[in-house]
């Protein structure tokens, strides 16, 4: 792990030293290394990436640049610990960072579980804050909806909340901008629905029994069956004109 141990050296090498500091400590916190699949997942509209992750397929290397995340990371832990906790001190209305279990675990299939960023009792809403750039905000506000990966990953806490024996009524996004004014933040809800939720896993357990009856680590050809999507931006598993899918995929291509 890189380390502070030389001394001086001109600006440049300053800054990219602390860079690499970043990376090294994103790059290895245990969100990081996570390996089954977590609630935010599962509504993946790429079903090829869907498929290497239910593979425990090997990430492309790379040197991906975490800042975003490291952003994502530090809000969510100022709104629980600065903005919400103070508020409630004895847990009464909110239930902040709490672990669900979305469905527990059967026969090889491993469980869903997660950690939902708020639910509040008095409105029987959850809450799930996304740390978002100018283009992603600006177009999550133009289509009005947060598309159906994140809300699949909203209803799914729904459902652990209600799991956990909560009455959930709705289920929110709060798009908070990255690099801007507060005047900016967009927010969609919507009635929770178990369906969605329920409708979600049935695809993902769809996509493992097709991987686990094609193989396509024996059959590579049988790659073609799992589609792609236009998500390819942070994808770990992409591979720039990979040409052997068993090795990465080159990127999102229109599917027949």
């Amino acid at each position: 792990m890189t380390t502070f141990a030389q001394p001086g050296g001109d600006s440049q090498a300053i800054a990219d030293l602390i860079k690499q500091v970043i990376k090294d400590t994103a790059n290895n916190a245990p969100r990081s290394r996570q390996v089954s699949i977590g609630p935010s997942e599962v509504g993946e509209e790429c079903v090829r990436k869907l498929a290497y992750k239910t593979m425990a397929w090997p990430e492309i290397p790379a040197d991906r640049d975490p800042w975003a995340s490291v952003i994502g990371t530090a809000v969510h832990a100022w709104m629980a610990e600065v903005v919400f906790a103070p508020r409630d001190p004895k847990g009464e209305r909110y239930r902040i960072e709490s672990r669900v279990t979305v469905r527990e675990g059967y026969g090889q299939l491993a469980a869903l579980r997660g950690s939902s960023d708020l639910f509040d009792r008095t409105t029987g809403r959850n809450y799930d804050w996304k740390i978002v750039g100018t283009s992603s905000l600006a177009k999550y506000r133009r289509q009005g909806h947060p598309g159906q990966k994140y809300r699949v990953q909203a209803h799914l806490y729904g459902l652990g909340m209600a799991n956990a024996g909560e009455q959930v009524n709705e289920v929110c996004v709060v798009f908070l901008p990255r690099s801007h004014s507060l005047d900016d933040t967009w927010v969609w809800i919507e009635k929770y629905d178990p369906q969605i939720a329920h409708d979600a896993l049935a695809r993902l357990d769809a996509i493992r029994d097709l991987v686990l009856k094609t193989d396509p680590e024996k059959n590579p050809q049988n790659w073609a069956l799992f589609p792609t999507a236009d998500s390819c931006h942070f994808c770990p598993y992409r591979l720039a004109d990979s040409t052997d899918l068993a090795k990465g995929c080159p990127g999102h291509t229109k599917n027949p």
